[in-house]
């Protein structure tokens, strides 16, 4: 059980895979836990060549405690530090993966940590190594009406967030999605830094908790567009690796990776 600043107790998991450069930070999606989907990073893990460690939310599976958006935050910066501190991981090897939208207790979970983390880490000028955003939102009340700003009592600002983020970010969504309009996946990726923006993954006739289901018609294609994506972050860490060096900056050493082939 990992411990949060709010001083709540939440659960996760780590898979280790040997020849892994990256490890990729999952906050899993609605209506899920993680037993629902340990065997999925299983393959997932396989497939990309990366570690994966994820956690549940305050509030759900055995975590204790009342989900909000200040304990979603609180749940993915202990996760973060785990990797960090524990597991001896920099942040330019951390890849940030949301599964689409978490709606209970009428409040919405996982857009809005990601975001955060990955902004937060730019500020820092320690930026992570990739975002990649599955479904998500721009904000809680632009779910229901096309706002041009954010208004007082808003949540999960994503669409003020992701101009920030200093890292490849890629976003996947369905083109018919009946929770999170689609729309805001095309707005969310316009907003994005053009330097950083990755080419995005729309995933025609899928709804909104059906993507996977979609594998069966895309066929590889999704695991290729992450595979891809993997290895553009490897590209701007090897980059950034070797402008750390040129003004004598520490910075730990990026190994190139070899993406797996077995899809």
């Amino acid at each position: 059980m990992l411990a949060t600043s709010l001083s709540n107790h939440i659960a996760s998991f780590y898979i280790k895979n040997e020849r892994a450069k990256f490890t990729l930070l999952f906050s899993h999606g609605n209506a899920e836990d993680l037993g629902m989907v340990y065997d999925w990073f299983r393959e997932v893990s396989r497939r990309l060549q990366v570690s994966v460690m994820a956690y549940d939310y305050t509030g759900y599976g055995i975590s204790a405690g009342e989900p909000s958006e200040e304990a979603c935050i609180a749940d993915i910066e202990a996760a973060f530090a785990y990797l960090v501190d524990v597991k001896k991981t920099p942040p330019h090897l951390i890849l940030l993966y949301l599964d689409h939208l978490h709606l209970r207790y009428g409040r919405s979970l996982g857009t809005g940590p990601t975001t955060y983390l990955a902004a937060k880490q730019s500020k820092l000028k320690n930026p992570v190594a990739g975002v990649i955003l599955q479904s998500p939102l721009l904000s809680i009340y632009r779910v229901a009406f096309q706002f041009r700003f954010s208004l007082p009592g808003d949540m999960f600002c994503n669409i003020d967030r992701a101009p920030l983020i200093e890292s490849p970010i890629t976003i996947i969504h369905g083109t018919r999605d009946e929770v999170i309009p689609f729309w805001h996946g095309e707005e969310l990726f316009l907003a994005c830094n053009p330097a950083w923006r990755s080419k995005p993954l729309w995933v025609q006739d899928a709804g909104h908790n059906n993507i996977e289901v979609f594998l069966s018609t895309i066929g590889d294609g999704f695991f290729g567009h992450l595979v891809n994506f993997v290895q553009l972050c490897n590209e701007v860490a090897n980059l950034r690796l070797a402008d750390a060096i040129e003004k004598d900056i520490p910075h730990p050493q990026v190994q190139p990776i070899v993406a797996s082939t077995v899809l």
